[in-house]
């Protein structure tokens, strides 16, 4: 079992490495603190998107952003969108769970606010039409996926792929990913 973990361990690191090594994937990230940034000097909001795992994620990215992550400073705008069961339950008993994220972008989305969506294989139905809603709405679309981008990469201003086709894996570096892009955004905001 022991050889079993560090193999866990070493594919882990592998999928990091391969990050670290995409002079393209780290300019997008850079992109998208400096967006993030932006929205929030403007007054804008920045929205969170999953489904399961990912939901789950989307959850923590939102809270390191209103609580706080290495700074005491003021709450910043960001929400999870699948935190009011009645709301998501509602809107999929009665429109459909592919509609769940859009209808509530409909109803608060703003021009310039940021919809984050996080998708192991860039798929997932009800946040594409998110993104779709979102990029009518003239908000800024940043994509979370696996290798490929899935068909969410048609919609999104940033595209954040990890090298991976392996779910742990992706769920692991969107973690970090995001990580990275709270610490630096907290940086360059309250600097």
């Amino acid at each position: 079992m022991e050889e079993k973990i560090k193999s866990i361990i070493t594919n882990s690191i592998g999928v990091k490495q391969g990050i670290l090594q995409d002079a393209a994937l780290l300019k997008t990230i850079e992109a998208v603190v400096t967006e993030i940034v932006l929205a929030f000097r403007a007054g804008n909001r920045i929205y969170f998107c999953g489904n399961g795992g990912s939901a789950a994620d989307a959850q923590h990215l939102a809270a390191e952003f209103s609580g706080r992550f290495y700074k005491d400073r003021v709450a910043l705008p960001a929400e999870a969108l699948h935190c009011n069961t009645s709301y998501l339950t509602a809107v999929a008993n009665d429109y459909g769970y592919e509609h769940v994220y859009a209808r509530l972008i409909e109803g608060i989305g703003q021009p310039g606010d940021v919809l984050l969506g996080l998708s192991t294989s860039g798929n997932s139905i009800n946040i594409i039409e998110a993104f779709q809603k979102a990029k009518r709405k003239g908000m800024i679309t940043v994509a979370f996926t696996g290798a490929s981008g899935g068909k969410m990469k048609a919609d999104s201003d940033f595209l954040i792929n990890v090298p991976s086709t392996d779910t742990p894996r992706i769920q692991e570096s969107h973690i970090m990913t995001g990580h990275i892009i709270c610490e630096l955004v907290e940086d360059q905001y309250f600097d």
